[in-house]
């Protein structure tokens, strides 16, 4: 069991000082909208919030800096990008303080969020030199045919409180590099994050002497989100969240003829087959499963095991939870901190209850913990449950750390199972047979984004496209070629013949 937990003054202190250092003048933001900490359910900030008039206005300011930051060479706007993660290296522990404090992670899961915010930031200053079209044969004689990429205009980013800063920024370094400014609505419960993240960059654009529009952050709750959403000169919006959340953005920025990448929800799952190495298993599984509390889109909610080992994984994992430290996400050793608030830990106990009331054991955890620390506080142990079979809940993401067992005879049920669910960002297989291997990557495999093997769901690498199918929505961000999608592309054709042959044969001569 982790110590105590910080009292409110403490936590405070700690948030303010991080801010300051990454450059935040709190004095210009303070407002009436109280920010508080999953930590201790203590308010650690108290700020003010855009309207939808201040959205327009950012809109219109990234749009004339598009105007000029369009016809930068574009290694010269990835040399904006390289001073942006000189930055985040120096305030790594800063920052990473404050996704603690607001997003409730445990030490070493803020200092890699961060870290991935300077891995994709080091992408994308390679990317600017590496922004390629093609050439192709074209038929008619003294002809070229070739595609070219150019900025797409402004961006908006409308990141959740389960990655505050490293979701923002997976859009931000290759929308920057690509030509386009970004205008950012944080979550609601994580801005003081969104303020340090922002200063950083504000600095690294006036130290390389560009507009400071070309990144802006609007606090505020869902009406600012609704105008950034609705606003004709976002070209891109990317939004990430529930799916409930996206159903409402994909069409009011489809009637407008705007772009959106989607990254919304996950039920993610592995399957253990007979030949898996059941302590890689159970490790990949407990990480992926009770990292974060079960709060990110790639959490393992659902291992799909053969019966031949479905008993021994079961107790594996349930013995792993049984002693989990949970506690103050900044103190040593704690490896599962908080829910975000009430409401997560009311869906967490109804999700639990709705599982057994459709057969399902509880094996291990499902209790709150630390309640006499902090009332408004919500610390569980992560729970087990062994299922019958499918049901309506397993098939419902919940957002909490909430484990389903089930049991397979033959691959192709697992595949089946795995894909049952309208989700479809990540997935994994645990087993030594490479065929078994092969089939659960084939085309007749998970029809997820994500599909690994012998690893759990979560935990993603900036250099692979991040995102899913189905009801996760399709988009794509971060590495590969997803950043086409903060592009229009253009077809052209060149004659340098002298004559005007017509494609296809075709004669019009006048």
């Amino acid at each position: 069991m982790s110590p105590s937990l910080p009292s409110a003054e403490s936590l405070r202190e700690r948030a303010e000082q991080a801010a300051r250092a990454c450059g935040v003048d709190l004095a210009g933001h303070t407002g009436e909208h109280q920010g508080r900490s999953p930590v201790n359910g203590a308010v650690v900030s108290e700020l003010a919030w855009a309207s939808p008039p201040d959205v327009r206005e950012a809109v219109a300011a990234a749009q004339e800096a598009f105007l000029g930051w369009r016809a930068v060479p574009a290694p010269v706007r990835g040399a904006l990008v390289r001073r942006w993660a000189e930055l985040l290296t120096s305030h790594k522990a800063d920052l990473a303080t404050l996704v603690s404090i607001e997003a409730g992670k445990v030490t070493s899961e803020a200092l890699g969020e961060v870290q991935e915010m300077i891995d994709i930031c080091e992408f994308a200053v390679g990317l600017s030199r590496q922004l390629y079209g093609r050439t192709m044969a074209s038929e008619r004689p003294g002809h070229r045919l070739m595609e070219t990429w150019h900025p797409l205009g402004v961006v908006g980013v409308i990141s959740a409180f389960n990655f505050p800063v490293a979701v923002w920024s997976w859009n931000t370094a290759v929308a920057l590099v690509c030509g386009d400014p970004v205008v950012w609505k944080p979550s609601e419960r994580t801005p003081l994050c969104a303020l340090a993240a922002d200063a950083l960059l504000q600095r690294a654009i006036a130290e390389t002497d560009h507009p400071a529009a070309l990144s802006q952050v609007l606090l505020g709750g869902p009406d600012v989100g609704e105008a950034l959403v609705a606003d004709r000169v976002v070209a891109l919006l990317s939004a990430t969240g529930s799916t409930r959340m996206g159903r409402t953005v994909g069409p009011v920025v489809a009637e407008r003829f705007g772009r959106s990448l989607l990254e919304l929800g996950g039920n993610n799952a592995a399957v253990v087959t007979p030949s898996a190495d059941l302590d890689l298993t159970t490790r990949g599984i407990v990480f992926s499963a009770a990292g974060t509390a079960g709060q990110r889109c790639t959490t393992m909610r659902r291992v799909i095991a053969h019966t031949s080992v479905v008993d021994e994984v079961t107790e594996r994992v349930a013995a792993a939870y049984r002693s989990l430290p949970v506690g103050d996400p900044m103190s040593d050793g704690t490896l599962v901190g908080p829910l975000l608030d009430r409401r997560s830990y009311d869906a967490f106990r109804a999700a639990i209850e709705a599982a057994v009331a459709a057969g399902g054991e509880l094996v291990a955890g499902g209790e709150r913990e630390l309640a006499d620390d902090a009332e408004d506080a919500f610390y569980v142990r992560p729970a087990v449950l062994r299922m019958p079979g499918q049901s309506e809940v397993v098939h419902t993401e919940t957002f909490a750390p909430i484990l389903y067992v089930l049991a397979y005879e033959e691959l192709a049920e697992a595949i089946a199972m795995n894909n049952a669910v309208p989700q479809g960002l990540s997935s994994s297989i645990f087993t030594q047979d490479q065929a078994e291997a092969e089939v659960f990557c084939s085309a007749e495999g998970s029809d997820c984004g994500i599909v690994n093997v012998n690893i759990g769901t979560s935990g993603a690498e900036i250099g692979g496209a991040f995102g899913g199918e189905k009801e996760t929505g399709g988009g794509r961000e971060s590495g590969s070629d997803a950043w086409r999608a903060y592009m229009r592309r253009a077809t052209n054709t060149v004659n340098f013949s002298g004559e005007l042959p017509l494609a296809q044969g075709v004669t019009f001569d006048i």
